[in-house]
């Protein structure tokens, strides 16, 4: 009998801010009792929500239940930084520029962005919640503005325009004069995340799928030909298990050495007031990643979206433990009170409302794990730091798997080799974090 029961469940530190200040959403039930399903979804984040989308396209009578060791939105889902990006975006790379066919990840990322367009449309999720706005690379030195120029000029030999925008510009656009260029690309979607995955959860619902909140899951077992999946409360039988966890499948025991789990720090603001924003300046809404993926990101939300609130994010930590570091958060939250207040001077000062820690999972080779795991268990995981668009895709790509489909996307990742394995501990962990910190520290600025 194969047994891919979890050795640990998910941590979170901190609220998911972006659900926070959504308010109160209804709660759904935990599994309880026996269940039988075609299928079962294991994570209800971007991949998880986005499978179970495509297997109900696929096979519209199926059974399918969806597990989320929480809250929907209160995971990874509603701790990034909302950017669902089209063009090249590797966080490995001095300037974004990937290293391998950037023009089928270019291809791929817009397909995941026309299935989340189609869901806003289908089950009528607010359009604030996916706003087809663009983003900005900002740089605030001379080596940042180098990689602006060399990451346009890489898209350029892709047959991608972009515009690079002046000081003023910037200032126009931020009320920050903290930014010498930025480079502006328009096929970045600005989402509020959990506004998104809670449509896309109801939009779900709505079409029969059975999603259970609190219901980590404690037993994954072969069954016969299927499959028995177990939480603290119930179980569910089901023909095929689709994993949809990210870092934590190396949790199920598949991929373990090969995988490196990063937390990622942000913080926001309180509802700015009006004497706030009088002194802020600039337009409503805006994103901007820094030139140098160490960097800080910077986003400026508006009333339709949760409120007038800027949300910063930089800092990083490799923390192989998944469960992050109380001390790390008090540091992060201190150099992003720093960076705000270098970029808005005029608000200096302004204590932060909400402050969290985002998992992420990257892989040495940037590579994902989107493949069949076992007879039945397939997995949509490992998404290098780009979850709202990879996981999009590999839950996507999981979902035709197991319907025995294939297409660009299973093709693709499919193709792709294993991770590559990591050092031993502890060298793995204190190089890394020692190599993070020293690029923090170059990018300190950015």
């Amino acid at each position: 009998m194969s047994d891919h029961s979890p050795r640990r469940l998910p941590v979170q530190e901190g609220p998911a801010a972006w659900n926070a200040i959504l308010g109160a959403q209804p709660e759904r039930p935990a599994l309880a009792g026996e269940h039988t399903a075609d299928f079962v979804v294991i994570g209800a984040g971007f991949a998880g929500l986005s499978a179970a989308r495509r297997l109900r396209q696929l096979q519209p009578k199926a059974r399918i239940a969806v597990l989320e060791a929480g809250q929907v939105a209160s995971g990874s889902a509603g701790r990034n930084s909302g950017f669902m990006i089209d063009l090249p975006h590797d966080l490995a790379s001095e300037d974004y520029a990937g290293a391998g066919d950037d023009r089928a990840v270019i291809d791929l990322n817009r397909h995941a962005i026309g299935f989340a367009r189609a869901a806003v449309e289908d089950y009528g999720i607010d359009p604030n919640y996916f706003d087809p706005a663009g983003k900005i690379n900002g740089a605030v030195t001379e080596a940042a503005q180098a990689h602006n120029e060399s990451y346009a000029r890489h898209l350029a030999s892709l047959g991608e325009g972009s515009e690079m925008l002046d000081p003023q510009q910037m200032h126009e656009l931020t009320g920050s004069r903290h930014y010498i260029s930025g480079l502006y690309t328009p096929g970045t979607v600005m989402l509020q995340p959990a506004g998104y995955v809670r449509g896309l959860a109801a939009g779900l619902a709505s079409q029969g799928v059975d999603i259970y909140e609190n219901s980590a899951v404690t037993g994954l077992k072969r069954q016969g030909t299927g499959w028995h999946v177990s939480t603290r409360s119930g179980a569910v039988s089901a023909g095929a298990v689709i994993l949809t966890v990210n870092g934590h499948l190396e949790s199920f025991g598949f991929e373990r050495g090969r995988l490196m789990h990063l937390f990622l720090y942000a913080v926001m603001t309180p509802e700015l007031s009006p004497e706030a924003l009088a002194k802020l300046g600039g337009k409503s809404r805006w994103g901007i990643t820094p030139s140098d993926p160490m960097g800080t990101t910077v986003r400026r939300i508006d009333t339709g979206q949760g409120g007038n609130r800027i949300i910063t994010r930089t800092c990083a930590t490799l923390c192989p433990s998944t469960v992050p570091s109380k001390s790390e958060m008090r540091r992060a939250a201190a150099v992003m009170q720093r960076k705000f207040d270098q970029r808005f001077p005029q608000l200096a000062g302004m204590q932060m409302e909400h402050a969290w820690a985002g998992l992420l999972c990257l892989s040495l080779n940037s590579v994902s794990v989107m493949r069949q795991l076992d007879d039945g268990l397939f997995s949509g995981c490992v998404q290098n730091g780009l979850g709202t668009a990879r996981g999009t895709l590999t839950g996507m790509g999981a979902a035709e798997l197991a319907c025995g489909e294939t297409s660009a996307i299973t093709t693709h990742f499919g193709g792709e080799a294993r991770p590559k394995r990591l050092p031993p501990q502890p060298f793995q962990q204190i190089g890394a974090n020692a190599v993070l910190r020293w690029k923090e520290w170059r990018a300190r600025e950015d």
